[in-house]
């Protein structure tokens, strides 16, 4: 992010991965940052503000947020990260783990943009990037909940788009394909080579590559963009 103007920046899910290397991107960059997670700590969260917020829980998000606005200022940038998995089989997999990915992952993130939009339309500017998953785009066997709620954001981010762009405020999506977090380290070797195997460039994203690219789309050169879906996948969602 290349702007000269400091801007507020929370991250939900900021407390490891992706979220963290995005939050840390931000810091390095002069941005005032505060990360959420559900424990209320992060992982090497060095100068950051982090605050213990559920996204499953409107109360839990308002007073986060409330308690971020007073210490760093209305929310100029939102990266909507948090997430939560709980594969399995359709016809092993339990309602409550349907509705309960589907919750945090989407339900989680209007929540979130509900709470912290009006103060960027009465700035009138602002930036939200949502994190979804190339999951969400081609489904995966095993992950029909992960899945509907990473596509579910994709339809929620672009009906944002359009009712706030007249406020100069964008609403973008970022879809990462395999990156080297814990869910990628926890995967046997075998796994790990399928994986591979199917990803054009041959290897798996960093955290930090996720993060520059969120960055630019929050950033002044990316005002034209809003509604888009960016893939960061080393190609695989090509097919």
């Amino acid at each position: 992010m290349t702007d000269l103007t400091s801007r507020v920046v929370l991250v939900t899910g900021g407390n490891r991965g992706i979220g963290l290397a995005t939050a840390k991107r931000f810091q390095a960059a002069g941005h005032k940052v505060a990360v959420t997670s559900r424990s209320g700590e992060a992982d090497n969260a060095d100068g950051l503000t982090v605050v213990k917020c559920d996204v499953t829980d409107a109360d839990s998000i308002d007073a986060a947020i409330t308690e971020f606005e007073e210490t760093l200022g209305a929310v100029e940038v939102l990266v909507s990260n948090a997430g939560i998995t709980k594969d399995g089989l359709v016809l092993r997999m339990a309602d409550d783990d349907f509705t309960d990915v589907v919750d945090a992952n989407l339900t989680g993130g209007f929540r979130v943009a509900k709470r912290v939009v009006k103060g960027m339309m009465r700035a009138r500017w602002g930036r939200m990037v949502f994190v979804s998953s190339v999951v969400g785009l081609g489904g995966q066997a095993g992950q029909a909940n992960y899945a509907a709620s990473k596509a579910g954001l994709i339809g929620l981010a672009r009906s944002l788009a359009k009712e706030f762009a007249s406020r100069n405020v964008t609403v973008n999506v970022v879809a990462p394909g395999p990156i080297e977090t814990d869910m990628i380290a926890a995967l046997t070797d075998e796994q790990r080579a399928g994986i591979l195997g199917v990803v054009p460039l041959g290897r798996l994203g960093t955290p930090d590559e996720i993060a520059a690219t969120i960055a630019f789309l929050s950033s002044d050169e990316a005002a034209y963009i809003t509604g888009t879906v960016l893939p960061v996948d080393g190609g695989l969602s090509m097919g």
